[in-house]
């Protein structure tokens, strides 16, 4: 289900009366409380009185039973990655804004693999929240300094790593090093003030480079003329905006243009004051600063220039303004060659090199108008920037930072390829949830217990079989603090109403009570989720998880009191732990367990989990992209052959461990 504000988008549907139940879940308002403890900082809880605690799975999808509880909705299992408020994010205009001032609907830009690249995406920010966390300093080769928390993640020549380990032995996680190279351009440039001289030096490069100019001079009087006609509407009200404030008003109006050309505007005036004042404005100064040079950059590339293949070009054919612009980019350290086509007409490109580093550099130091000239959308992710890192240093002290949610799942921090929380969970696959659960905001639904005897006693209630944590892991941390699963076990056990529980959590084992008196008096069902043993695998992909060692131990924990428990194999990952070897050593470590029973799983990709899913395998383990856009090139689940390939080989090795399959 899709959760936006604690509303549900879809309606359900009554049972009893097959009407549409009311959109608002909940009986009143959430109350959001944040605790300030290391295990739960940056996340926020809303407590509420859900309307109701039964709920029906869709007919339209495969899992096996009719009834479930969520009792949480979102998921605190994963990390929060956060870094200082004041990184610069790439923008999708092109621009940069600080990380705290950016806002939920905004458009930045993020990353995603195409064939053999990782290309520049725009992408919506879906979150955004703030946190406090002890501080870590990142410094580059090329001087950039970027402020993030321990767990927060960068991409490197080798993956993504966390900026500290954590934990040591099979705790740690890939964590930055010396001589690590992270993945991007290098630092952002600094934005020009916006000063007199940028104006008059925007104004002087526009109008020099496309606009007309000129008065003539009559025995019976005189005409002047300036007329400025654009297609980007941006860089034609900059200009106007900035002659307006220079006190010379211009009327706008359509510019005539051939059939199948881009509709134009202009501005115009035929003042003779006016025209005066122009010409005044845009003569060259003696001793250009830095402002004016940085303006008549931008003005003269808004008129003149291009931005294509990582690559600044400014056309012109007149050799004054050739030199102007050649004398500015010198004085920025700005690597150029200019190309002359050897035309009748003079016509000569200044070309700026060093790829989209410096193609960066330029749109943000000098920040010309036209927003369309300014994209990198589709753009590969290559440079030769020095991000080798030189030390990773911990400040010693707390910071206010911030993360977001995006549609790629990452962002561009000041220049570097940067990981953010995003939507998923990792930690379940019979029902990936694609909505706005994130996992720093959890909704908990504290009348869980109250609610759900109510609707046991109901006289509706036929006493079906109930599934709990096919959707969110109802033993998620947060359940160590709101404890709402004993009251649910209470309520079912003394309504002997049959359940069952999949968890990849080990704090299921405190209710070992309960359980063990539920199973005295109705069925109970007790899984575990497995998918394989490959530790390395584990720290990659499930990462916010409990390790498998770790789970096979509470299914240990349960045979030792006599509780039968199933061993979810899932997801058994495409070519990556579906060969025999690994399928054997899975089963034989589940056996050990004391699982009395095993069903395979193979993934399924459904909305949201498939993105997610496809961006991993395409950093960690490429080769395999083609492989999965075939074998689910028709939808969510992998194809009958497969499927049945994979189980058949489970279900062998499952007889010859003597377990149930």
């Amino acid at each position: 289900m899709r959760w936006d504000s604690l509303r549900l988008i879809e309606p359900e549907v009554d049972e009893a009366t097959g009407e549409a139940m009311p959109l608002t879940l909940f009986d009143r308002g959430a109350v959001t409380r944040r605790f300030d403890t290391p295990e739960f900082r940056g996340i926020t809880f809303y407590e509420v009185h859900a309307r109701t605690i039964i709920n029906r799975v869709p007919a339209a999808s495969r899992m096996p039973f009719r009834w479930t509880i969520n009792p949480y909705r979102g998921c605190s299992h994963a990390c929060t990655y956060c870094l200082a408020g004041d990184t610069p994010i790439l923008m999708a205009d092109g621009r940069t804004k600080p990380l705290a001032k950016v806002q939920v609907g905004d458009e930045i830009y993020g990353t995603v693999r195409e064939g053999r690249y990782r290309r520049y995406v725009k992408t919506p920010v879906l979150a955004h929240w703030a946190t406090t966390k002890p501080a870590y300093r990142i410094v580059l080769e090329d001087g950039t300094e970027l402020v993030a928390s321990g767990d927060h993640r960068f991409l490197t020549e080798r993956g993504w790593k966390h900026v500290t380990s954590a934990g040591s032995g099979s705790g740690q996680r890939p964590h930055l090093t010396p001589n690590n190279h992270l993945i991007g351009t290098g630092r952002f440039a600094e934005p020009p003030p916006d000063s007199a001289d940028y104006r008059t030096g925007y104004l002087c490069g526009m109008i020099r480079g496309d606009a007309s100019l000129g008065s003539c001079h009559y025995p019976d009087g005189s005409v002047h003329r300036f007329r400025l006609a654009l297609a980007d509407l941006d860089a034609l009200d900059r200009a106007r905006r900035y002659l307006a404030d220079l006190g010379i008003a211009t009327t706008e109006f359509d510019f005539p243009t051939a059939p199948g050309r881009r509709p134009m505007r202009a501005i115009r005036t035929s003042a003779g004051a006016a025209v005066a004042a122009v010409q005044e404005l845009i003569r060259w100064p003696a001793a250009p600063t830095v402002g004016w040079r940085q303006g008549f950059l931008a003005g003269i590339f808004d008129a003149e220039g291009s931005n294509g293949r990582n690559v600044i070009r400014i056309a012109n054919r007149d050799q004054v303004i050739i030199k102007q612009v050649t004398q500015a980019l010198s004085g920025f350290g700005f690597d150029y060659v200019v190309e002359d086509h050897g035309r009748a007409n003079n016509l000569c490109h200044v070309r700026i090199r060093g790829g989209l580093r410096e193609t960066l550099r330029f749109l943000h130091s000098v920040d010309p108008a036209i927003e369309r000239k300014r994209s990198i959308a589709g753009m590969a992710v290559k440079s030769k920037a020095r991000l080798r890192v030189v030390a990773v240093e911990p400040m010693g002290l707390e910071v206010p930072m911030f993360d977001i949610t995006t549609g790629t799942g990452d962002l561009i921090a000041d220049g570097v390829i940067s990981h953010n929380c995003f939507a998923r969970n990792t930690h379940t696959y019979l029902d990936f949830d694609a909505g706005r659960d994130f996992d720093s905001r959890i909704v908990v639904k504290v009348n869980a217990a109250e609610r759900l005897r109510r609707e046991l006693a109901g006289p509706s209630w036929r006493g079906e079989q109930i599934a709990m944590g096919t959707n969110v892991d109802c033993y998620q941390r947060a359940e160590g603090r709101y404890q709402l699963m004993r009251g649910i076990l209470t309520a079912l056990r003394d309504a002997r109403n049959p359940y069952s529980i999949l968890t990849k959590g080990s704090l299921i084992l405190r209710d070992l009570d309960l359980l063990t008196e539920s199973a005295q008096v109705t069925d109970i069902g007790l899984a575990v989720s497995v998918g394989f043993v490959d530790e390395d695998l584990w720290r990659s992909v499930e990462s916010g998880t409990p390790s498998p060692r770790k789970r096979l131990e509470v299914c240990a924990t349960f045979a030792d009191a006599g509780l039968g428990c199933t061993v979810l194999m899932a997801p058994i990952l495409p070519y990556l732990t579906d060969s025999p070897d690994q399928l054997e050593r899975s089963v034989r470590a589940i056996a050990a367990a004391g699982a009395h029973r095993i069903v395979p799983i193979v993934l399924h990709l459904r909305p949201g989990a498939r993105e997610w899913y496809l961006r991993w395998l395409g950093e960690q383990h490429p080769s395999l992209l083609p492989a999965y856009e075939q074998l689910y090139a028709r939808g969510s689940y992998a194809p009958k052959w497969y499927t049945e390939r994979v189980t058949g080989l489970v279900r062998e090795l499952a007889q010859r461990h003597r377990l149930v399959a």
